[in-house]
């Protein structure tokens, strides 16, 4: 039976403001890539968490952002 290490990995909730919020998830690694992308609608919340192979989550949009640091709100760019 394989045996799974433990995570310690943080979790980020993102809730979109308004419509036609992206949220893609970077790779880790020597090249930095888009691996995952979402779409959120005003109201909808997204769970997400950085993992082995993610290192980082970009936010387009507006949208609440809550991590165990705190709460920010990214913006639309104008």
């Amino acid at each position: 039976m394989e045996k799974r290490k433990p995570q310690s990995s943080d979790f980020v909730v993102i809730k979109a403001t308004d419509d036609g919020v992206n949220v893609i998830g970077l790779t880790r690694g020597t090249d930095t890539k888009f691996h995952h992308s979402e779409k959120l609608d005003k109201g909808e919340v997204l769970i997400a968490q950085f993992t082995e192979h993610t290192s980082a989550i970009k936010i387009r949009g507006n949208a609440k952002i809550m991590t165990h640091f705190g709460e920010i709100e990214s913006e639309m760019k104008k």
